[in-house]
């Protein structure tokens, strides 16, 4: 159904008169009868009576009028959610639990009429996919993984690093240190049945467990953090990785540990990537808000893997 045609059909209604309507529509008399006239063909009735004193809805009019309204207002909702600047910024966090998700409510929070869908996509080429293809604004991932490369058009800038923490139950043998070093995890087993192949947390694993010599189990299904906090609390040797901000409950009695790693300290990079051409006015106030508060990469006391860090320029 042509919406220009229904839209003409309420302008008339609500004007009273073809001449009101045209006026009101910038447009001629002569179109507004055509419009109408193509619009009373396409619905085999008569929308109008018309008479000295103007133009009245038939009865058929008077019963799509309602219907006409709807139409219209749905029409003009598709359009602001694509619009720029009308519709929801559209932001990947990969998952709603993570810290990712509140580094976007702490910048909901500093802009809270900010318009934001929050998507959860899985995998890191899904989501640069999204990207480039504009189903989504921006993606926070650790980028880019080895062996690949972002999209024309597309860029990723640093905007979180975050600590590592081991977390075991209390009957493991580091479960009353107050920190351990990555050394000293040499030859142990962390289990992280999530690291699931091509996903970059796994890329991200990887490299860690080679530079010290960690033995990471991906082995088993994974049905969630629950089981996972059950398994470690019950454990004596099984111990796991999360981040520093990642939000975790779990039953008193599971006594859990959360011992933070340092000399040197593992962090998780985190980079928002987005469309260089993208012109939502929110994405820019994202990436403002989300550099103003990156404090920067350490020089020392830090380790991310290679991949990860920014390529250096030539020497002269």
């Amino acid at each position: 159904m042509d919406v220009t045609a229904v839209r003409t059909f309420v302008a008339v209604v609500d004007a009273g008169q073809f001449q009101e309507a045209a006026i009101d529509l910038s447009i001629t008399p002569q179109a507004v009868s055509k419009r109408v006239a193509a619009l009373e063909k396409e619905l085999g009735v008569q929308l109008f009576t018309r008479d000295a004193r103007g133009a009245r809805p038939t009865v058929d009019g008077q019963a799509f009028l309602p219907h006409a309204r709807g139409l219209l207002q749905a029409a003009e909702r598709a359009v602001a959610s694509v619009r720029p600047g009308s519709r929801a910024l559209r932001v990947d966090v990969i998952g709603r639990q993570l810290s990712l998700a509140g580094l976007l409510r702490g910048f909901h929070l500093a802009h809270p009429d900010t318009e934001l869908d929050v998507v959860t996509l899985f995998d890191s080429d899904t989501a640069v996919a999204a990207v480039r293809d504009g189903t989504i604004d921006a993606t926070f991932r650790a980028a880019p993984m080895p062996g690949r490369q972002l999209p024309r058009g597309t860029e990723a800038t640093p905007v979180f690093d975050e600590p590592l923490h081991l977390f075991t139950g209390p009957g493991h043998e580091f479960a009353n240190a107050l920190a351990i070093t990555p050394a000293q995890l040499a030859g142990r087993r962390i289990w992280m049945p999530g690291n699931l192949p091509g996903t970059e947390w796994a890329a991200y694993y990887e490299e860690l467990a080679a530079t010290f010599g960690i033995l990471i189990d991906s082995v088993g299904p994974d049905f969630g953090i629950e089981p996972l906090l059950d398994t470690i609390a019950n454990s004596t040797t099984l111990a796991t990785f999360v981040s520093e901000q990642t939000p975790l409950v779990w039953p008193v009695g599971h006594d859990l540990r959360r011992i933070p790693i340092k000399d040197p300290t593992p962090l998780y990079p985190h980079s928002l990537i987005w469309r260089v051409d993208n012109p939502h006015p929110s994405l820019a106030a994202l990436r403002r808000h989300l550099t103003s508060a990156y404090p920067g990469r350490p020089n020392n006391g830090a380790w991310v893997p290679n991949w990860s860090r920014p390529a250096q320029p030539n020497s002269p």
